[in-house]
C-alpha cells in the first residue's frame, strides 16, 4: 500500500487519532512530538487572510517527504518513526494544514527530529500555496 502524505482540505482529527494511535504502538519509543500547522489570520496591505488554497505536485511529494524521512533517520540514530501529512485545496483561518509526527527513544531526538523536519517540508516539498483574502482576492506565495 502507498504512504499517502497529502489529504484533501483541513487535516482532520481522525487524522491525528489515527497517527496518535500508531503512535502508540511503538513500545521501543519513549518520546513523541507533534507539529500542528495552522492557517493564521495574517494580515497583508490591510487585507485579513481568511483561507488558504494548497495545490501539490502528488508524485514529487510522495518522493520528496520520503527522502525528508530517510535524511531525518540517518541523522536521528534514536528516530523510530516519522508520519508526516499536508493539505491540499482549501484551508480556512484555524484549521490544521500540516501534522508531523515524530517518535523516538528519547524526547531529545524527538523535539529536534520533529523540528528538521518541519523546515524540511517548508523548503523542500513541492507544495504550493495560494492565500485568499477577505476581500476574495488571492496572493500566490
Amino acid at each position: 500500500m502507498a504512504i499517502k502524505y497529502l489529504t484533501d482540505g483541513p487535516v482532520s482529527k481522525k487524522i491525528i487519532g489515527h497517527l496518535i494511535d500508531k503512535m502508540g504502538q511503538l513500545t521501543d519509543s519513549g518520546g513523541h512530538m507533534i507539529f500542528l500547522g495552522q492557517v493564521r489570520a495574517d494580515e497583508i496591505d490591510g487585507k485579513k487572510v481568511k483561507a488558504i488554497e494548497y495545490s501539490a505536485y502528488e508524485g514529487m511529494v510522495n518522493v520528496e517527504a520520503g527522502n525528508i524521512k530517510k535524511q531525518i533517520l540517518a541523522e536521528f540514530s534514536d528516530v523510530k518513526s516519522i508520519d508526516l501529512i499536508h493539505s491540499t485545496g482549501v484551508v480556512n483561518v484555524g484549521e490544521l494544514s500540516l501534522v508531523v509526527l515524530v517518535s523516538a527513544g528519547h524526547r531529545r531526538q524527538a523535539i529536534q527530529a520533529c523540528s528538521k523536519t518541519v523546515e524540511l517540508i517548508k523548503e523542500r516539498l513541492p507544495v504550493w500555496k495560494k492565500e485568499i483574502f477577505d476581500d476574495d482576492t488571492h496572493l500566490w506565495k
